[in-house]
C-alpha cells in the first residue's frame, strides 16, 4: 500500500479559523466554552458543523443517539469507512479545544483531500460523538458506549441530568435524534485526534504523541454516615463527623496513588455533605474516588487499599461506610497497525514524536473494542484541560492534523 507523499498537508489557517468560530458558540465566562450536551448551545454548534460538512460535499447521517456521521464517498462504496473525529460538547467550564480539535481537524482533513483531489477506495467519515464529556448526563462517553454495545440504547436514553431531564427527551427537543439505529454502522478503522490534557509533550518539546494505550479507571462512590449535631455546642469527643471522615479518606486516596508511580493517579472531584449547613456537623458525606492506571491489576490493588483503609478510618471515627463501584472501564491497548500508521506519518512529515499513554478516557477507548483504533495527541499549554484557560498553538494543531491526514489516507487506501 502506497504511503501519502510528505508534501501532503492540511490548511492550518482554515482549521484555526473553524476552531475560533466554533468557540463563539456557548462562550464561557473566562475565555473558554460552556456547550454542554443537548443544550441549545450544543444544537447550535451541531448545526454549524453540519453546514460546514455539507459545504464540503459530505452527506450527513445521524443515529438514534445523536451521533453525527459526515461521509465522503470512496471509489468502492461497498467498503466500510475509515472514521475520524471526536466530540463537540464541553465541560461547564471547558476549553476551546478539548474534543473540538478532533472533530474540526477531521473535517479539515476531508477539505484538504478535496483540495488535492485525493480519492480513496474506502469511504472516509467524520464523526461527532454525543455526550463524551458526561458533564450533564453521566457517564462520560455515553453515546459511543451505546454504539460499541457497552450500554443499551434504552439505558443511555434514560440517563438524567441534575434537573431530572432525560437524555432521550432532550435529544428529541434539540432535533438531533436520527433515524439510523445506533451501532448499525460498519467501520474499517477509527482515528481520534485530541489535545494531550497533560504536560508531557510540552515539557519534552515533542510535536506528536503516538497514543499506544489508554488508562483504565474505576469510580468508587463512598458514603459515610455519622450524626448531625450543632457545631458550637457539641463537645469534640461526642462528634461523629462524616465530613472529617471524608477529609481523611481523600488524603488516603492521594497516598494510595503515590504508591504506584509513574502512571497511577487518584483524586476525588465530586463530593457532597449533608445537610451542608454552616453550623451543623455533617451527618452524611458522599464522594466519588477516581483511580486510573494502564494495568487493571494495579487499579484493583488501589481499590482494595481504599476498601481496607477507608473502613479503618470510618471505624476509628464511629462512622458507617458503604463503598460501591459506580463506573469504570478496563485499560485499552490500541491497534498496532493503526498506531504504526500514526507513527509512520509523524516520521514521514518530520515531526518529533513519542509513544504516550492517555490518562483520560475518550470515545476511542470504546470504539477500540469493535474496530481497529488509534489516537494522536498534540501538546497543550501547561498540560491544562477541563479549564477555560486551556490553550494550544496553531502550529501544534496543524502538526497533529497533518499526521491525522496521512494516517487516514493511508488506511483508506489511495485509489489508483
Amino acid at each position: 500500500m502506497a504511503a501519502p507523499g510528505e508534501n501532503m498537508r492540511v490548511n492550518t489557517d482554515r482549521l484555526w479559523d473553524m476552531l475560533m468560530e466554533m468557540a463563539t458558540i456557548g462562550p464561557g465566562v473566562a475565555g473558554g466554552n460552556n456547550r454542554q450536551t443537548l443544550t441549545d448551545e450544543d444544537a447550535e454548534g451541531r448545526r454549524l458543523f453540519q453546514s460546514w460538512c455539507e459545504a464540503a460535499g459530505l452527506s450527513m447521517t445521524i443515529d438514534s443517539m445523536g451521533n453525527m456521521f459526515a461521509r465522503r464517498e470512496g471509489t468502492d462504496p461497498s467498503l466500510p469507512p475509515v472514521m475520524l473525529g471526536s466530540h463537540l460538547d464541553t465541560q461547564p467550564t471547558g476549553g476551546r479545544f478539548d474534543g473540538v480539535l478532533g472533530v474540526l481537524a477531521a473535517l479539515e482533513v476531508v477539505r484538504s483531500m478535496n483540495d488535492l483531489g485525493i480519492r480513496t477506495r474506502h469511504p472516509v467519515e467524520v464523526v461527532n460523538w454525543t455526550n463524551e464529556e458526561g458533564a450533564r448526563f453521566p457517564p462520560a462517553m455515553l453515546a459511543s458506549a451505546v454504539f460499541a454495545g457497552i450500554m443499551s440504547e434504552d439505558e443511555g436514553k434514560a440517563k438524567q441530568d441534575a434537573e431530572g431531564k432525560r437524555f432521550g427527551d432532550e435529544l428529541k427537543r434539540i432535533g438531533f435524534e436520527g433515524p439510523e439505529p445506533c451501532g448499525r454502522h460498519p467501520l474499517k478503522a477509527y482515528f481520534e485526534y485530541h489535545i494531550e490534557q497533560g504536560p508531557i509533550l510540552e515539557d519534552e518539546g515533542i510535536d506528536i504523541g503516538v497514543v499506544t494505550h489508554g488508562q483504565g479507571l474505576t469510580w468508587l462512590e463512598v458514603t459515610l454516615t455519622g450524626k448531625e449535631a450543632h457545631t458550637g455546642s457539641t463537645p469534640m469527643p461526642r462528634r461523629v463527623n462524616a465530613g472529617l471522615g471524608m477529609a481523611r479518606i481523600i488524603d488516603r486516596v492521594h497516598d494510595i496513588a503515590w504508591r504506584y508511580p509513574p502512571f497511577a493517579v487518584g483524586a476525588v472531584g465530586n463530593m457532597t455533605v449533608h445537610p451542608n449547613s454552616r453550623n451543623i456537623i455533617p451527618g452524611k458525606a458522599v464522594f466519588v474516588v477516581d483511580f486510573r492506571h494502564p494495568e487493571k491489576e494495579i487499579i484493583a490493588a488501589m481499590a482494595a487499599a481504599l476498601e481496607v483503609e477507608g473502613r479503618k478510618i470510618a471505624a476509628e471515627l464511629g462512622l458507617g461506610i458503604e463503598i460501591r463501584e459506580i463506573g469504570g472501564f478496563a485499560p485499552v491497548a490500541f491497534d498496532e497497525t493503526c498506531v504504526s500508521a500514526v507513527r509512520g506519518a509523524a516520521e514521514r512529515l518530520g515531526y518529533s514524536h513519542r509513544d504516550i499513554v492517555s490518562g483520560a478516557g475518550h470515545d476511542a477507548c470504546w470504539i477500540n473494542g469493535i474496530a481497529p483504533t488509534a489516537m494522536i495527541f498534540c501538546p497543550c499549554v501547561d498540560g491544562l484541560s477541563h479549564n477555560e484557560a486551556e490553550e494550544i498553538s496553531k502550529e501544534w494543531a496543524g502538526a497533529g492534523a497533518d499526521v491525522l491526514f496521512h494516517a487516514v489516507v493511508e488506511t483508506a487506501e489511495i485509489a489508483e
